[in-house]
């Protein structure tokens, strides 16, 4: 008997434990798709969403029939439902544009933000936000989904620690889709993610900050000498007001950064290769890597090993942060790294539209 109270005691107090340590979170805004991957996270337990700050009432009713939740976490302002909750963080799903006012809103409370890629819609916009988060001491974290790949954590591990390619000469990075319209996001996405104003741009920023964003971790978190950048409106039917396609050149010292991001692939991509001194690394997609070597004839395909819990989504590393288990340092949701991201980002803009090399100032 005393066995059978001792395997229950543990099994209760593993449960207490576990709940204890789930975040409690506050949404801003329900309008980018990928509020799906928290959705989800919550109807499997893992996750306490303790208030959702949505204006617009279709997408309110949406999630909350689809998700059951109670019409108590509904708010229509970021600011009026921080008065009410205190959350660990609060995770932006809202139009780009809108990061600096989560960010006002939370910041002078002193609860930390995540919002998704990329960190801000222009450099003003960056600045100000870090600014905030330096003065309230917050942590101001960009969530990619490319950060959570096996692959890619590996081929860093192989390239920086093990030098197993040798110097970086080049990386290249795809990213992209057949384009938002042709996969079918919601409308409420596609409104604001073609919006020039609301977005920053088409493809060049929906697509371009992964690459941008990997470069910068691989360089160390240092920012490339100039920025040259090609756009394409191949379907002005469908995107007539933002770009559909682009290419985005980084020229560091050593090395040349090739970022392609577009709404015209055949197919969805996510992948990245890094050419060095004596050898060559892919990440192919999100688990296989494809390997090559100086001297050696074939390529080798290989599995990635798998995360370390703290690494292997957004959750537990927001949780690992705001414990300080970990600190975000130049890592690839880090402040520092997004604020370089979104410094290309706006050169390649500007390169773009004037059709010449942009220099990126200290």
């Amino acid at each position: 008997m005393q066995k059978y109270l001792a395997i229950f005691l543990l099994a209760f107090f593993s449960l207490q434990v576990k709940a204890q340590s789930k975040l409690n979170v506050v949404l801003a805004g329900l309008s980018h798709d990928h509020v799906n991957l928290i959705m989800d996270s919550y109807r499997k337990g893992e996750v306490n969403i303790i208030g959702i700050a949505e204006e617009n009432p279709v997408l309110v009713e949406r999630y909350k029939t689809r998700f059951k939740l109670a019409d108590s976490v509904f708010f229509t302002d970021l600011k009026e439902l921080l008065k009410h909750r205190k959350p660990d963080v609060v995770l932006a799903y809202n139009a780009i544009e809108d990061h600096l006012m989560v960010v006002e809103a939370a910041a002078p409370l002193g609860i930390s933000v995540m919002v998704e890629k990329p960190l801000a819609v222009s450099v003003k916009h960056a600045e100000r936000m870090a600014a905030l988060a330096k003065q309230y001491k917050i942590h101001l974290l960009t969530n990619y989904e490319t950060t959570w790949y096996p692959s890619n954590q590996e081929a860093y591990n192989r390239i920086k620690q093990n030098n197993t390619i040798g110097d970086i000469r080049k990386i290249v990075a795809h990213d992209g889709h057949q384009g938002p319209k042709e996969i079918g996001v919601s409308k409420e996405f596609l409104s604001w993610l073609t919006d020039p104003k609301k977005n920053g741009g088409g493809a060049i920023i929906d697509f371009g900050c992964y690459g941008a964003n990997l470069m910068t971790w691989l360089m160390n978190g240092k920012a490339p000498i100039s920025v040259t950048a090609i756009t394409h409106q191949i379907k002005k039917d469908i995107y007539p007001n933002v770009d559909d396609d682009a290419t985005i050149l980084l020229e560091y010292p050593t090395a040349t950064g090739i970022i392609e991001g577009s709404w015209n692939w055949p197919f969805g991509i996510k992948d990245m290769e890094v050419f060095g001194k004596t050898g060559y690394i892919q990440a192919v997609n999100s688990n296989t890597l494809r390997t090559k070597e100086n001297g050696k004839p074939d390529y080798q395909l290989e599995e990635a090993k798998p995360l370390s819990p703290i690494y292997s989504n957004h959750l537990n590393y927001l949780s690992a942060i705001l414990k300080n288990e970990i600190k975000p340092d130049n890592d690839l949701s880090s402040l520092s790294n997004n604020l370089i991201v979104v410094k290309i980002l706006e050169a390649a803009k500007l390169s773009a539209k004037e059709g010449r090399k942009v220099i990126l100032t200290k």
